[in-house]
C-alpha cells in the first residue's frame, strides 16, 4: 500500500511540474518586462478572467488550478478568477466517467454546470469585491514570491549585465531576479522545484489517509444521509488528492451520493489548486477564506441541485 501511494503520489505530483514551470516562466517574464505594459495586460485581461478561467478549468486536469493560484499570489489575475478556475476543475471526474462508458451527454452536462457556476460565481464575486471594497485589478507584485521563497536568484549574470541600469540611475525596482534570458529560466526553474516538493510530500499524506480510511468506510460516512452528504462530500472535495475527485464520482456512478452531494463534491475539488495557494501566497487569512468560499458555494450548489431534483 505504500508503495502504491509513493507511486501515485510522484505520478499526480510530476504531472504538475510542466504547467508550474511554464507559469512561473511566464510570470518571470512578466517581471522582467517594462511595469506599464504589464499592469495594462493585467487591466485588459482581469474583467474577462473569470470566464476564461472556468474554460480553461473544465479542461480534465488540474494543472491549470495550479497555474491560477500561482497568478493570483502574484497579483496577475482576480480571486474571481481563481475562484472560476477552481470551482470548474473537472480533476479525475473525466477519465472515471470514460472508463466507465458513462453517456458523453451526462458527462457534458456535468462539465458545463461547473464551467456556469464558475463563472457566474467568479463575475459576482470580483464585482461585489469592487464595489465593496473598491478592488478593481491586481497590481502585479510577482517579485515578492521571490522574495518570501528567498530563491536567490540573482547570478553572476545578472551582476555582469546589471551596472549599466545602476550607472542609469534607475533604482526603482530594488527587488530584481537577475538579468537575460538564464536568469529568468533560473528563478522559474527554483519555484517550481520548491513548489513540487510541497505538493508531493501533503499529496503524499492525504494519499495514505484516503487508502488507510478505505473505499467502504467513505461510501458509508458519505451517503448515510442525503444532507450530510452533501456537506461532508464538500469537504472530502477540499482534499488536494485525485483520489477526493475518483471517490466521488465512483460512488455517484455506484448509486451511493446523489446528484447534488455529486456537484458539491466536485465543485470544492479543484485539484491542487487551494494547496498551491497555501504555498505561493504569504496572506494565510485570505487563502482560507477563499477555501471556506469555495466550500460554502459547492455545499451551496449541492442542495439547490438536490432541491429541484436535478439528475444527470
Amino acid at each position: 500500500m505504500l508503495v502504491d501511494v509513493i507511486a501515485d503520489s510522484v505520478l499526480d505530483t510530476f504531472e504538475l511540474v510542466p504547467f508550474l514551470f511554464v507559469t512561473y516562466l511566464a510570470m518571470e517574464a512578466l517581471e522582467h518586462s517594462t511595469e506599464g505594459r504589464m499592469q495594462g495586460f493585467v487591466a485588459r485581461a482581469g474583467h474577462a478572467g473569470p470566464v476564461v478561467g472556468a474554460l480553461l478549468g473544465a479542461i480534465p486536469q488540474c494543472g491549470f488550478s495550479a497555474m491560477a493560484a500561482t497568478l493570483f499570489s502574484g497579483g496577475v489575475v482576480t480571486v474571481g478568477t481563481l475562484v472560476a478556475v477552481i470551482l470548474s476543475t473537472s480533476d479525475e471526474m473525466v477519465p472515471v466517467f470514460l472508463a466507465h462508458q458513462e453517456p458523453v451527454g451526462r458527462l457534458l452536462s456535468i462539465m458545463l454546470l461547473k464551467v456556469v457556476v464558475g463563472i457566474i460565481v467568479g463575475l459576482l464575486l470580483d464585482a461585489m469585491l469592487h464595489a465593496v471594497r473598491h478592488v478593481g485589478n491586481p497590481k502585479p507584485h510577482i517579485h515578492d514570491l521571490c522574495e518570501r521563497a528567498h530563491c536567490h536568484c540573482e547570478d553572476e549574470e545578472g551582476e555582469e549585465d546589471a551596472p549599466s541600469e545602476q550607472a542609469s540611475g534607475d533604482a526603482t525596482h530594488a527587488h530584481h531576479h537577475g538579468y537575460g534570458h538564464w536568469a529568468i529560466v533560473r528563478s522559474a526553474a527554483v519555484h517550481t522545484v520548491q513548489v513540487t516538493g510541497f505538493i508531493l510530500l501533503v499529496t503524499f499524506l492525504f494519499g495514505l489517509l484516503i487508502e488507510v480510511m478505505g473505499g467502504d468506510e467513505l461510501a458509508l460516512l458519505l451517503g448515510s444521509h442525503p444532507v450530510r452528504a452533501t456537506f461532508l462530500a464538500a469537504l472530502v472535495g477540499l482534499i488536494p488528492n485525485c483520489g477526493a475527485s475518483v471517490a466521488i464520482t465512483e460512488l455517484y456512478l455506484d448509486g451511493v451520493l446523489g446528484a447534488g452531494s455529486m456537484v458539491a463534491g466536485l465543485l470544492a475539488s479543484g485539484g491542487v489548486g487551494l494547496l498551491v495557494l497555501f504555498r505561493t501566497n504569504n496572506n494565510v487569512r485570505q487563502n482560507i477564506a477563499i477555501t471556506a468560499f469555495v466550500y460554502v458555494v459547492g455545499v451551496v450548489v449541492g442542495l439547490i441541485v438536490s432541491a429541484s431534483g436535478i439528475l444527470f
